[in-house]
């Protein structure tokens, strides 16, 4: 069988090239794919070759083929059918942690089935939502705390999706783009302007992989307030203000990555396990405004560059979705 994938093979070029599949091995799975999600942050950093050498290894995505800097072909977030395989997957619906490709294979074990309740477009975001969720098991949020998100990205407003489930939780996003407004209000919380930002919060997650919103974030911390960091920074230092009242607040600033569970769930809850709640958890259709817009497969080389680096003043989509049929 014949397949196609997406490669990065300089910085911010891309070309699909063709390669032979061979016939599945017993604990593998052939899988035609339906969708698949563009995770603007991390790709855009692998698009411009700005991965650090020193990540190289933390940074490669599951079943990534090639390596940083170039050529590459990388992503996480492909939603398909599972063509042939082993008899419990056949037919199915599945998520994989697998890069842009029209077909591939993959261990079966890391093909997830899909929930009817949730359509191809929503289960692209599962990779990010299984990061939301490590968040929030990093981030250990109590009923009634004041929190603050920084950064209404798609992972930032995962993140608050699941906050705002917590009884009696007082929360605000914190966005530069006004136009996030009604996505944040629909999930349930409050929208502000990073210069109207609240301060005395309990807990601050950290999503806009920006300096200034770091700084934001510690800034709006009470006394024993906590940051977690979902950003990444990529080879970017940030600097910041520990020398004002960092101390004195006794702040703790946590860093959070998806690739390990979290401590709090650690030995209780394996990756799949995560990954199943993750999807369970995009049966809700308010969350259809996070992804799009729709970008066919074929024409992907041409039209990734402008949607992971648009020009000033042009729409910052949240989770571009590959379409494949």
């Amino acid at each position: 069988m014949k397949a196609r994938a997406l490669w990065t093979v300089a910085p911010g070029v891309a070309e699909i090239r063709e390669h032979d599949l061979p016939a599945p091995a017993p604990d593998q799975a052939l899988v035609v794919t339906r969708a698949s999600g563009i995770s603007r942050g991390t790709e855009r950093l692998v698009f411009q070759g700005r991965v650090p050498q020193s990540q190289w290894p933390a940074m490669r995505a599951p079943l990534q083929q090639g390596d940083f800097p170039f050529p590459v072909s990388y992503g996480y977030a492909a939603v398909g059918e599972v063509r042939d395989g082993p008899a419990a997957l056949r037919g199915r619906r599945v998520f994989c942690l697998h890069p842009h490709h029209d077909a591939f294979l993959a261990p079966a074990a890391m093909c997830i089935p899909v929930p009817d309740a949730v359509p191809d477009r929503r289960a692209v975001l599962a990779a990010n939502m299984e990061t939301a969720v490590n968040v929030l098991w990093d981030a250990r949020p109590l009923v009634g705390e004041r929190a603050l998100v920084v950064g209404a990205g798609v992972v930032g407003l995962l993140v608050a999706f699941l906050l705002a489930r917590i009884p009696g939780l007082d929360l605000v996003v914190c966005d530069l783009d006004p136009a996030r407004r009604g996505i944040v209000e629909s999930l349930g919380a409050r929208f502000c302007a990073p210069e109207e930002a609240p301060g005395e919060r309990d807990l601050v997650v950290h999503a806009s992989a920006s300096a200034e919103g770091l700084r934001l974030a510690l800034s709006r911390c009470g006394f024993e307030g906590r940051v977690v960091e979902a950003s990444w920074f990529g080879d970017r230092d940030c600097a910041l203000p520990l020398g004002e009242a960092f101390h004195a607040k006794r702040l703790s600033l946590v860093s959070t990555q998806v690739g390990a569970v979290a401590p709090a769930m650690r030995g209780r809850r394996t990756h799949a396990e995560r990954l199943a709640l993750a999807l369970d958890l995009l049966a809700d259709a308010r969350l259809d405004a996070l992804a799009g817009p729709e970008l066919p497969f074929a024409e992907l080389p041409q039209r990734i560059g402008p949607v992971l680096l648009p020009k000033p003043g042009e729409p910052q989509p949240l989770c571009p979705v590959v379409t494949y049929i």
